[in-house]
């Protein structure tokens, strides 16, 4: 068989020629900056993308090389990851996951022979397609299917480590015909995925030199008419949704940040403030990060109503993957919001108005012992007071509103304090998360507390814990999302899985498809019953988007070529359809309805893409999108409001005073009158 016939439809090709030597652009961090900032690496990818990465990756996976002196470019595999336990296969993906029937042909070098090296085909994640591969002495067929790695066929074959080989498979429809250098091994059959993009995949060192995907006429015909119909069902719908536009700018100067801002009304009027915060860094990257400035700003007019500290005109400021422990809240119920913090081992009640302290108290001696703490760098304390992690408004002691305080540190101990400050309780045991949910399960009046896997009571209590003592939950959502179920929590907890568990502890449903990070709650399919869960992974299989009905079961599933997806519900047209926020990029970001098609894409004007925000801020009962970076923030509205009806959608949404980088994202339906209804 020859592989560079003029016989078909070429639909991709490359040589790697137009790259330059080094490395594929990567996170040279391998940094969680991805989990809610649009942080794309920097440098010249050709289409290509790498959807896996790891904390404890060093260097690039991919490398392109000239080794063989002769000119010729290879795209290299670096890293050894056999595919076992939760390890991802390196993958680098190019194409259309729309493509069905084709043929794939790469040329290439397998460096070892104990695990795999090959291609990838009818790609969906990194985490659904299938592979042929080298391998051993002979070849293998497999079938990824999220967790589960199936081998469908085999067969002993010769290869060499010193030579280069042809890989090829032809799939149309349920059959897959595989080559190796021109002579066919086998064919596959299987229903599994019958769409899909090309991957190149390799879990040991392995240098690639050509790929070559082919059509014939009628399947380039069809594949081209999918496209037209897709593209057109897509325009049709951006259609019927008010497009974005830009409201206003404001001049973040030199006290710009990261995803750390608060919003509220700090002056008792409706006007509405954002307080945004710059950190410093102690010992050890992100573990112990403090706040070294505030400055509350008007979203209205974008002039400084106050500033503690001194700003940082640098990079770094942004550069922070945890929570600052800052609120906005309305504390002790005089109309007025405060600003509840936590800085230089104290924690205070700020004056909203002018930022002066009304109360502080030196944050909890380090008393436990070192080796029950669980994430603590180094085996011991790096000061004699709590570094606090993250703070959340909660309502442990049953008054007619949320006014205590809740304080935890990075990973392992939770204290509560009263509005005056006074301590209430603590709570220790292995793993508290990165952001608590508090709720009133048992109808007592007073909160409990989900914390990583543990029901905690209102007095501090341990009521129940999942049976799981790895990883950690990263997001919660707790609330009715079918007319047929009860309330059950919706959680992400990383490697541990997607969950729907009871109040009472029971997991109703448990999906393992990636490392969980965000999770969100809407109407998104407005035809379908009861409200949908969006949530995203991170870590390793990095960036799958999941859409999952109201009983949790999966409706579909993709890929995003870049990180930062918030998935936060919007209510863009008060229609009570909810929308996806993803990112503020105009070509990889924008708000996806809940079949997957950006409906509202964001406008190519120069806008910042590093941070986004969903604002229930405007009149008329729609949410307004925030987006900004260190020096600029950008808010967008609607360039029309249709009228959808005589009520006004307004959705019962996170509370404001909660915010977290952390926090699940909730919508429920809810209907009002009038605008004033809803305050």
């Amino acid at each position: 068989m020859a592989l560079w016939s003029g016989r078909m439809n070429t639909i991709l090709f490359e040589d790697f020629s137009s790259f330059p030597l080094g490395a594929f652009p990567y996170d040279k961090d391998h940094s969680a900056m991805g989990e809610y900032h649009y942080y794309p690496e920097e440098g010249y990818k050709g289409g290509w993308f790498d959807p896996i990465a790891d904390f404890n990756y060093r260097g690039p996976s991919w490398l392109v090389t000239s080794p063989c002196l002769d000119g010729r470019h290879f795209m290299e595999q670096m890293r050894i990851k056999p595919p076992k336990d939760k390890s991802a296969v390196p993958c680098l993906r190019k194409g259309d996951v729309r493509m069905v029937d084709y043929k794939l042909s790469v040329v290439m070098r397998a460096y070892r022979r104990d695990e795999i090296s090959g291609i990838a085909f009818r790609y969906q994640t990194s985490m659904m397609h299938y592979g042929f591969y080298l391998k051993g002495d002979g070849v293998e067929f497999h079938r990824v299917n999220k967790m589960e790695r199936t081998v469908l066929a085999s067969k002993a074959c010769e290869w060499s480590t010193d030579s280069f080989h042809t890989l090829s498979v032809v799939c149309k429809g349920c059959s897959f015909t595989c080559f190796l250098d021109g002579e066919e091994v086998f064919e596959v059959n299987d229903e599994m995925y019958l769409e899909g993009c090309i991957a190149l995949s390799s879990s040991m060192p392995a240098a690639y030199s050509k790929v070559l995907v082919e059509m014939t006429n009628d399947e380039k015909k069809a594949f081209d008419e999918r496209i037209s119909l897709d593209e057109k069902r897509v325009m049709d719908k951006r259609a019927k949704f008010p497009q974005m536009k830009l409201s206003k700018v404001i001049d973040l100067k030199d006290f710009g940040a990261g995803r750390e801002i608060r919003f509220g009304h700090l002056t008792g009027t409706e006007e509405l403030f954002f307080i945004i915060a710059q950190h410093q860094r102690r010992v050890y990257k992100d573990r112990y990060p403090f706040i070294s400035c505030l400055t509350a700003v008007s979203l209205e007019s974008g002039e400084v109503l106050w500033q503690k500290g001194k700003p940082i005109d640098d990079e770094d400021v942004v550069l922070l993957t945890t929570d600052l422990p800052f609120q906005i809240y309305d504390i002790d119920n005089d109309g007025v919001d405060e600003v509840i913090v936590s800085y230089d081992f104290k924690l205070a009640i700020l004056d909203g108005r002018t930022g002066e302290a009304r109360k502080e108290i030196p944050t909890p001696l380090n008393t436990a012992d070192p080796k029950s703490v669980t994430g603590l760098e180094f085996g011991r304390y790096a000061f004699d007071r709590l570094n606090v992690d993250a703070i959340r408004i909660v309502n442990v002691t049953g008054k007619e509103r949320p006014s205590d305080i809740l304080i935890k540190d990075r990973y392992s101990r939770l204290w509560v304090y009263d509005s005056n400050l006074e301590f209430v309780w603590t709570f220790s045991k292995y793993n508290t998360g990165h952001f608590p949910y508090n709720y009133d399960f048992d109808g007592d009046g007073k909160d409990e507390l989900f914390s990583c896997y543990n029901m905690v009571d209102h007095d501090g209590a341990l009521v129940w814990s999942l049976p799981i003592e790895t990883d950690h939950t990263d997001e919660i959502v707790f609330g009715r999302y079918d007319n047929d179920s009860e309330p059950c929590l919706a959680i992400v907890s990383g490697w541990e899985g997607f969950m729907l568990v009871s109040k009472d502890g029971e997991i109703l449903l448990r999906d393992i498809n990636g490392h969980g990070q965000r999770i969100s709650v809407g109407n998104y399919c407005p035809e379908r019953e009861g409200l949908q869960i969006c949530t995203t992974t991170y870590w390793q299989n990095n960036g799958i988007i999941y859409m999952h009905d109201s009983k949790g079961k999966e409706i579909w599933h993709r890929e995003a070529l870049c990180n930062g997806n918030v998935i936060a519900p919007v209510n863009w047209d008060g229609s009570g359809q909810d929308l996806v926020l993803l990112n503020a990029d105009p070509f990889n970001g924008g708000l996806m309805d809940g079949m997957g098609d950006v409906v509202v894409p964001f406008p190519d004007d120069g806008h910042p893409t590093l941070c986004c925000e969903v604002l229930d801020c405007m009149d008329g009962g729609k949410d307004a999108i925030v987006v900004w970076d260190r020096k600029r923030m950008f808010v967008y509205t609607q360039d029309r409001n249709p009228k959808v009806g005589d009520a006004v959608y307004s959705p019962e949404k996170y509370p404001v005073y909660n915010a977290s980088n952390y926090r699940g994202e909730f919508s429920f339906p809810r209907w009002i009158e009038s605008r004033r209804d809803s305050e």
